[in-house]
């Protein structure tokens, strides 16, 4: 029987990347986007299937575990994938930025582990792949809001692993380093520098979504924490 998977933030980036991966080691994968044509252009085209998740809305998680318990029978991995990105000085980023990153970033991920510890604990295992970044360890200047939010996200995770660990649910996090992507997609600035500063920092990467989804898919059998 093969390994099932959810994935947050699916329908493009690394999120695309991750389900392209797992159904390439014969995986099943459900993805869980907020944007629903880039989201089912994926599953159509990866051959995967997808559900409306918005990480920011606790009822969507609820939703997504009704689903794999119906359609799969329950899912052996959860990956918190969805994430933001806010660059700016401290002074002159706006607290609603704070609060849109916070929401996406860390309390998404605080929405999937409430709403699928339970069937984790039912099933007798699972595991929960949080994406965090370097920056969640290594802090950029005008990034506070975006590394605070990554530093969050491996306390948390290690938090998860001390918890959840005798009850068979496993806890990994990735933190990759900048690479190639669509930064535009899922990133607001303070000022056109920090937006300019953080697209050249993108750009001048030589892994793309692919290698980064490759390392960490291999990392999985490995440790807690995937670099």
């Amino acid at each position: 029987m093969p390994q099932r998977a959810f994935i947050t933030g699916g329908a493009a980036g690394l999120g695309r990347a991750l389900a392209k991966g797992l159904v390439a080691d014969g995986w099943q994968v459900l993805i869980g986007d907020v944007d629903l044509v880039a989201g089912q252009t994926c599953a159509d085209e990866l051959g995967v299937s997808f559900i409306a998740c918005d990480v920011r809305q606790a009822v969507d998680f609820e939703q997504v575990v009704v689903w794999v318990q119906q359609e799969w029978g329950g899912v052996d991995l959860v990956i918190n994938n969805a994430g933001v990105a806010q660059m700016g000085p401290l002074e002159k980023t706006p607290l609603d930025d704070w609060q849109w990153i916070v929401d996406i970033n860390f309390l998404g991920i605080v929405r999937a582990v409430k709403a699928f510890t339970p069937l984790f604990r039912a099933q007798g295992h699972g595991r929960y792949l949080n994406i965090a970044s370097m920056a969640g360890f290594l802090y950029l200047p005008n990034a506070g809001a975006y590394n605070a939010t990554k530093a969050a996200v491996v306390a948390l995770s290690e938090t998860m692993m001390l918890e959840l660990e005798d009850a068979g649910i496993r806890t990994q996090v990735a933190c990759p380093a900048f690479f190639r992507t669509d930064l535009a997609r899922n990133m607001r600035a303070a000022d056109d520098m920090a937006e300019k500063m953080t697209k050249r920092l993108v750009e001048r990467s030589r892994l793309d979504a692919d290698d980064i989804a490759a390392a960490i898919i291999a990392g999985m059998s490995g440790g807690t924490r995937i670099s």
